[in-house]
């Protein structure tokens, strides 16, 4: 009765062997008998099931690791451009208005006609300008005329210093000898004192002739000042004059029509609005965080609200903010020779930058990371990293993101069930939709 327990101990040790030191063999045997059909036995059937749990254990292993589809992206150079919105403007829009009164003796211009520069836009009536001018002119010569006659003094009262020069020296002569006769008692006292006040005379004579030649100096300036205050006059004249023909400062259209015949005009009064469209201007506000991508001499082009477009390179780009907006005023010159482009009109502007790296991505595969930045999902040596992005374009077929390698392989399904450092298992989409 003890066989049984001893068979059946053989067994078990029989079939431990064979599973755990030669699982290979008795698999190989499981299944030629399990080709068979309802030849296998309950034993074998058991060895076969703890074979099976036994080589499922690898795979239990895999599956830890998060399933994920992934796109092999490359990166491309594109031009990537500031968009704006902005408007036409005028380069130049003036209002000329009058500097002088009067009433108005010209036609009028009428609203949208081509002027050219210096072309006279309104007249005003001379009234006595010409009168006054003629005045103006008398003084001039009447105050050249006195030039001469005091430039003539001048010599006179230069003779009469020099001779009361030398009659000074002969009469301090004559005083020397005679105080030294008088000294000898050659001479009376009486005759040195007369010889005495004869120096001074002759002093005082030298110093009126002194006097006269400063009078005569003082003459020819005041001369020369009534010359030019005559000259001033008439200048005055002049512009008065000139003043009353108000011309065109450049070639541009009437924004308005000129003044009406007869009308008063006083100082400061509009005569007309002239506008200047060849070349335009579009003006745009570039936000403070693109500021940096706009240059000077930059391509860009627009699109009003009509469907024309036009393209032209950028001139201008202020150097400080709007208080308010806290944008900076772009200026863009675009030919505009046969004025279709009007002052005032709205634009879609785009300011060409320099090419950056860009990979064009599904919108879905965009994240968010604990901190809130954007970014995506990718993988690298079978594990999940997050990696900023900046969003550059988003267009019909995806986004234009920057930031990435220039190889990388993003992970656009199952993107949001993984975080940093998590082991995941790549399906790529190319394989996927084979």
């Amino acid at each position: 009765m003890k066989i049984f327990p001893i068979v059946t101990a053989a067994l078990v040790t029989l079939a431990l062997y064979f599973v755990i030191l030669d699982r290979e063999a008795l698999v190989n045997f499981a299944g030629r008998f399990g080709a068979g059909g309802d030849d296998v036995s309950a034993t074998d059937q058991g060895l076969a099931a703890q074979t099976a749990t036994a080589d499922a254990t690898p795979v239990a292993e895999d599956d830890r690791r998060v399933h994920v589809v992934a796109l092999r992206s490359s990166a491309e150079i594109r031009e990537n451009a500031v968009v704006l919105r902005g408007r036409t403007e005028a380069v130049r829009q003036v209002s000329v208005s009058s500097e002088t009164s009067g009433r108005i003796v010209s036609d009028p211009i009428r609203a949208g006609a081509m002027i050219d520069e210096g072309q006279v836009m309104c007249q005003i009536d001379p009234g006595t300008s010409e009168v006054a001018l003629a005045e103006a002119t008398a003084r001039l010569l009447e105050a050249q005329a006195r030039l001469p006659e005091a430039r003539a003094q001048l010599p006179v009262a230069r003779a009469r210093q020099a001779e009361a020069e030398a009659n000074l020296v002969a009469a301090r002569l004559d005083a020397n000898a005679a105080s030294r006769l008088s000294e000898s008692g050659f001479a009376s006292e009486t005759r040195a004192a007369n010889a005495a006040a004869t120096v001074s005379a002759a002093q005082a004579a030298v110093e009126s002739a002194a006097a006269s030649v400063e009078a005569a100096d003082a003459g020819i300036q005041s001369a020369q000042s009534g010359i030019q205050a005559a000259q001033a006059g008439v200048q005055r004249a002049e512009q008065d004059i000139e003043r009353l023909t108000i011309r065109a400062p450049f070639s541009g259209i009437l924004e308005t029509d000129t003044a009406e015949l007869g009308q008063l005009l006083q100082p400061g009064a509009l005569c007309a609005t002239i506008i200047q469209l060849d070349p335009m201007k579009l003006v745009g506000f570039v936000p403070e965080a693109q500021v940096d991508r706009v240059e000077i001499g930059a391509t860009a082009g627009a699109r009003l609200a009509s469907g024309q477009e036009a393209v032209g390179r950028v001139t201008f780009l202020s150097r400080s903010a709007d208080p308010q907006t806290r944008t900076f005023r772009v200026e863009i010159e675009i030919p505009n020779a046969d004025l279709a482009i009007r002052d005032g009109q709205t634009a879609e502007i785009l300011v060409s930058t320099q090419g950056t790296p860009a990979h064009l991505l599904p919108s879905s595969a965009l994240t968010l990371n604990d901190e809130g930045i954007l970014g995506v999902r990718i993988a690298r040596d079978g594990i999940a990293r997050f990696a900023p992005v900046t969003m550059l374009r988003d267009t019909a077929q995806g986004v234009w993101l920057s930031g990435l390698p220039q190889e990388a392989d993003v992970i656009i399904v199952g993107q949001e069930f993984v975080t940093d450092g998590v082991p995941v298992r790549v399906t790529y989409a190319e394989e996927q939709t084979q």
